[in-house]
């Protein structure tokens, strides 16, 4: 998904695999339903055209951007109407009614402890979504303190965020409708589990953070959009003029305090945090999605206005991240003069601010630090897309010890800065999320294992892993995970799913997902992820070589990798399919475009298709950090050409692949429209055509947004829709 800023928190939900079924589609099935035309819809075509710094450009679909019209409703309908039977397959019941079967098992988050209890997500198995429950201690009783599940009967209210005062007296938590990024916080009295009436309303991508008096906390805001009886998040109306309010106990949200306002820079976002000891309020300044940020410094005094406060960062060219303080002198992770990052201190107490080094650069990427046990320092890093951790000294930043990692990923780790305690979550692509614990004063243990789940129906140690790094085609060497049973041999005829994202400054860790487990044990695919430039596997550097002008790199890695995979007999491009979603899903329209013989199926979910004018609705404007904007006339030409609505062409030599398009009804990250414009694209300029024999088909989904707070049982049905639709126009069938 396209990131805006660190969620108050984010829980993973654990998949789970298929039991052998024995299940075999005929062949014969497949190859008539990929000979067949379809009949698709004549969506209506305007004759609107824009010109663009001198070039004319036709938005014949620009209707589709209203979501509210009857005639946009009656698309939509008439997409669901072809895809719906399309992937309606004997495959697709079969898989979900295994994949509802293997997917009950439990699922359990990293304890974390707030006040004199701990808390923990978890999930018995088929649940919508997590529950969060209180423990007095690790061995007692766990009682149910947040139910999600009891928010809505179907599931479409979820939690997206709690943040608990420094007693953990109360918590305030932000619920989400339909996957909405518009979120309402209401507060719980943690010993009674009783809420207080207040409730505040339209935050979107909000800090919270109690001060440490408990009388309230800071949160975002925007103004209520203008539309009378407003669906949230069904509007497209662009965010700007986020604010940081403080809500103190026990009043209405009209009595709260504005704090901090940014009016000459309206799309700028905002957040707060207050200081480990509760002395400082911090407030980070983001231009958007650029890795970069101001950090501002008010005194915890009296909150009575807007907050008096000391500029310590005025430049968008390096972020610092908090990570704590012993009393004036701050501790920030930053990627100042390292591009991989550092730990670097600032004292308040000087009049003049400088930076000296704590733990300096490696050749491996910092991602995160954790100041736990007082003096001590949990360091995150990545080397060579996989996790490693260190515990270094938060006095000096001296080498204390490394711990033992298996080659996978570091999900989430919990601890507090005053304690030697710390749990982990650790993840591979054959192995579910495991939690871990660790006293980090212990010189000679190892973490153990705090919970681990029992998968049943599939035996992972059929599966191997391995990593290759190929050749792009400006030759830079690019990492790929490749996942494959052991029995599968490299023919060049293997049904072969290949996912990428490539952008935002968000590396693509490996992660055990019971569907992609399913692919290669049962129906032996093949899975492959190649972690491209525009990520932050390898830090800034790595991140800045895909990003604007350089954008093309980031889609000649990714066929680059179906190339490799295809020159070196994984499969071939009939048995090729990709993926990815949002910019992913950019990504893989694109490149369809581009190079629509290297593959036989394409999914895109939720994807950015429409870049002349994706900076024009809800959040959009804030990605000119990655893609530029085509307001600017130089960024123009680059963004045109790759632009997946305007680079729709017919050959008659090649025919696109089979392609499925995800979206849904509440999705304001990445506003509908952009699906809806390509798939009315695709439809009109190939869907006639003689040649074009491979389906061009969308699922727009309802009451669901961009992907988070999904209840499992809708993404259960995604799963399976998607797997039909691969199997079905890849050839693959069900060996069990």
């Amino acid at each position: 998904a396209v990131m805006i800023l660190r969620l108050v928190f984010s829980s993973t939900s654990i998949s789970r695999s298929l039991p052998q079924l024995g299940l075999s589609i005929p062949t014969r099935y497949i190859e008539v339903a990929r000979m067949s035309h379809f009949n698709y819809p004549e969506a209506r075509r305007g004759d609107i055209i824009e010109d663009f710094h001198g070039t004319q450009v036709a938005d014949p679909y620009k209707w589709l951007e209203d979501p509210a019209s009857e005639e946009t409703k009656h698309f939509v309908d008439q997409q669901n109407a072809i895809s719906a039977p399309f992937l309606k397959t004997p495959l697709r019941n079969h898989f979900l009614s295994s994949l509802r079967d293997v997917y009950d098992f439990p699922k359990h988050g990293c304890p974390f402890k707030k006040g004199p209890n701990y808390f923990y997500f978890f999930n018995s198995g088929l649940q919508n979504h997590s529950v969060l429950y209180k423990k007095e201690n690790l061995e007692a009783e766990a009682n149910i303190f947040l139910d999600p599940n009891t928010f809505s009967e179907d599931g479409t209210i979820s939690l997206s965020g709690v943040s608990f005062s420094e007693s953990g007296a109360k918590a305030a938590y932000m619920t989400s409708k339909a996957g909405s990024d518009w979120k309402t916080i209401k507060i719980r009295d943690v010993s009674s589990g009783s809420d207080l009436e207040e409730e505040l309303s339209w935050v979107k991508f909000s800090c919270l953070s109690w001060t440490h008096d408990e009388k309230g906390f800071f949160y975002n805001r925007f103004e209520r959009p203008i539309k009378e009886n407003l669906d949230a998040g069904t509007e497209t109306d662009i965010n700007e003029n986020q604010k940081l309010y403080y809500h103190r106990l026990h009043t209405s949200q009209e009595e709260d305090i504005l704090c901090f306002e940014l009016p000459d820079n309206p799309k700028w976002m905002i957040s707060a945090e207050v200081s480990k000891d509760g002395k400082y309020f911090i407030i980070q300044v983001h231009d958007g999605c650029k890795p970069g940020n101001h950090v501002y410094i008010a005194e915890s005094n009296n909150i009575d206005g807007l907050l008096s406060v000391r500029k310590i960062v005025e430049s968008f060219e390096h972020k610092f991240e908090y990570i704590g303080n012993d009393g004036s002198v701050l501790t920030f992770l930053t990627n100042m003069n390292a591009p991989r990052n550092r730990l670097v201190r600032a004292d308040l107490s000087n009049p003049e601010i400088f930076f000296e080094e704590l733990v300096p650069e490696t050749s491996d990427f910092l991602e995160d630090a954790l100041r736990v046990a007082n003096d001590r320092l949990l360091l995150q890093y990545i080397r060579d897309v996989k996790s490693a951790l260190q515990v270094h000294d938060f006095t000096d930043g001296t080498f204390c010890r490394s711990l033992p990692v298996d080659l996978g990923a570091i999900s989430s780790v919990s601890g507090r800065h005053d304690a030697s305690e710390i749990f982990f979550q650790f993840t591979s692509y054959t192995t579910p999320l495991t939690v871990y614990r660790f006293d980090v004063n212990e010189t000679e243990t190892e973490p153990q294992v705090f919970f681990r789940p029992n998968l049943k129906g599939i035996d992972t140690s059929s599966l191997v892993t391995e990593q290759v790094f190929y050749p792009s085609k400006d030759k830079t060497k690019i990492p790929m995970f490749i996942v494959r049973h052991k029995d599968v041999t490299l023919a060049g005829d293997n049904p072969t799913l290949l996912y990428g994202y490539g952008g935002f400054n968000i590396a693509i860790m490996p992660s055990f997902s019971a569907s992609r487990a399913v692919f290669c044990s049962q129906m032996k695919g093949i899975f492959a992820v190649a972690n491209l430039r525009g990520g932050n596997e390898y830090g800034h550097a790595w991140y800045e070589a895909g990003i604007l002008e350089k954008k093309q790199n980031v889609f000649n890695d990714f066929q680059a990798a179906a190339e490799y995979l295809i020159s070196n007999k994984y499969t071939q491009p009939a048995k090729l399919a990709i993926e990815g979603g949002s910019n992913g899903g950019l990504l893989v329209a694109a490149c369809c475009n581009q190079r629509p013989d290297l593959f036989g199926a394409a999914i895109a979910h939720v994807g950015v298709m429409d870049m002349l004018h994706f900076h024009k609705f809800t959040i959009g404007h804030a990605w000119t950090s990655d893609f530029g904007s085509p307001d600017d006339p130089e960024h123009f030409k680059f963004i045109y050409k790759y632009s997946p609505i305007h680079n729709v062409k017919h050959q008659d030599d090649v025919q696109y692949p089979a392609m499925l398009l995800l979206t849904a009804d509440h999705d304001d990250r990445v506003v509908p429209l952009h699906t809806l414009k390509l798939i009315a694209t695709l439809q009109y300029e190939l869907g006639s055509k003689e040649n074009q024999k491979n389906p061009l088909l969308a699922r727009i989904d309802v009451d669901s947004g961009h992907g988070a707070g999904k209840p499992t049982q809708k993404r259960l049905e995604e799963i399976a829709d998607v797997y039909s639709f691969i199997a079905r126009t890849l050839g693959a069938s069900w060996k069990g």
